[in-house]
């Protein structure tokens, strides 16, 4: 596999990596335009126009742009999240430079008809209500805004009803003029590519662009609190943060790994203890997210109004007792876990394009795939019994409850069982 970077004279990023043996290619364009990047006013927008991209440019009508790709066989999404807006294709390796047009078209050329914005604005208002409706969907939002409050990293991707519902044409243009700049985009293909052919398109595609004034995002701050929405369900939802390393972090290959053997799969101590052993859930897991500057490990779980007192409980004791007994099985077995999802997923050049845009992202460079290694293979089980003891005991806390929770503990509750 060959991996090479490059830089357009205006600072447009590319990134590829070529895999033989593989027919097909994934094509994309990250742009550094998340949640993050927008004001109050503007929550959702960057997901609003990620639905406009699709609905036509100055050269091709939206049927003309799914045909262009299905047409050879391929397909074409695109994706929203809190730092980062993804725009992509698969094709086979004859169709790269369609694909990269494709692409290009639509992030550099889209119309924004008023009467599709219309359209799509009703879209995107039935996918809020379809999250609203999904509680295992929605419970993580309301975890977000707790942990981080008033700021833009704790808003919704999605953004309030209200809002979507006044966005006009010139609010999408106004967001696409101050981020969407040609340092602010990375070009990321993985499988059947050749990067020389790959710089050439982009030179053609996105050379002409003119650089932006960086944007300057707002440092977060994670402050927790709690949230406690009551409705009939079948189910107590119940999800619980606390504040853990950023990517950038030294310790964030602890943070994954404490997060695995705590609540990673079906030999994890929350999975052991309270869904096999006490049967309280079904459904229970940990895992350990991460932003530019700050991150949230965060346990979920779904239960009876009736056993979830029982099953808060317990979490906050597995926690603190794997402060002190972690044991290096547990870490070795988690660490096993951690390369095994790494590198199954690097068989895919979706997954593989996706890393590169983001490691980018991250360093402006795509560490070897053996520094990762090593680190991952550094972290110790003092390691993670010291980050086990920061999160039972001192870590910021956020809570979010949903459905039958009347009665359920409430924070306070748990940080005394911290404390105990």
């Amino acid at each position: 596999m060959s991996l090479q970077e490059h830089r357009l004279s205006n600072g447009f990023r590319i990134v590829t990596e070529s895999m033989p043996g593989l027919a097909s290619a994934s094509i994309g364009v990250w742009v550094s335009a998340g949640g993050r990047h927008e004001t109050p006013q503007q929550n959702g927008i960057a997901h609003f126009l990620e639905h406009m991209a699709f609905k036509g440019t100055k050269r091709r009508t939206s049927l003309q742009i799914a045909e262009a790709i299905e047409d050879v066989g391929g397909y074409i999404n695109a994706y929203t999240s809190r730092e980062v807006t993804a725009y992509y294709v698969r094709v086979l390796e004859n169709d790269v430079a369609l694909g990269l047009d494709v692409i290009a078209d639509i992030l550099r050329n889209p119309i924004l008809d008023p009467n599709e914005i219309e359209v799509e604005r009703g879209v995107i208002l039935q996918e809020i209500g379809q999250a609203l409706d999904t509680p295992d969907d929605v419970i993580f939002d309301w975890l977000q805004e707790q942990a981080y409050p008033d700021q833009p990293l704790g808003r919704t991707i999605l953004g309030p009803s209200e809002r979507v519902s006044s966005f006009s044409r010139d609010d999408l243009q106004s967001f696409i003029a101050d981020h969407y700049g040609p340092e602010q985009m990375i070009l990321a293909a993985a499988g059947a590519v050749n990067h020389d052919e790959i710089v050439k398109l982009a030179e053609q595609l996105f050379g002409d662009m003119t650089p932006k004034a960086p944007f300057q995002m707002q440092t977060a701050r994670f402050q927790g609190g709690e949230t406690r929405q009551i409705k009939s369900l079948e189910q107590a939802h119940f999800a619980l943060g606390f504040e853990s390393p950023g990517y950038r972090a030294d310790d964030i290959y602890v943070a994954q790994i404490y997060a695995s053997a705590l609540g990673g799969g079906m030999s994890s101590r929350l999975f052991q203890e309270i869904r096999e052993n006490r049967g309280l859930c079904y459904t229970i897991f940990a895992q350990a997210g991460a932003y530019a500057d700050t991150g949230m490990t965060t346990i979920y779980a779904g239960t009876s109004a009736e056993q979830l007192p029982e099953l808060a409980t317990i979490t906050i004791d597995e926690m603190k007792r794997a402060a002190s007994d972690m044991s290096p099985a547990e870490v070795a077995r988690a660490r096993a876990q951690m390369k095994a999802g790494l590198l199954m997923g690097l068989e895919s050049p979706s997954n593989r394009a996706e890393r590169l845009a983001r490691l980018v992202q991250i360093w402006d460079r795509v560490p070897p795939l053996s520094e990762t290694i090593e680190k991952i293979d550094a972290v110790t089980t003092g390691d993670v019994r010291d980050l086990a003891q920061r999160m039972a005991e001192a870590a910021p806390a956020a809570l979010a409850l949903y459905g039958p929770v009347e009665d359920a503990p409430g924070l306070v509750n748990l940080q005394e069982r911290r404390a105990a």
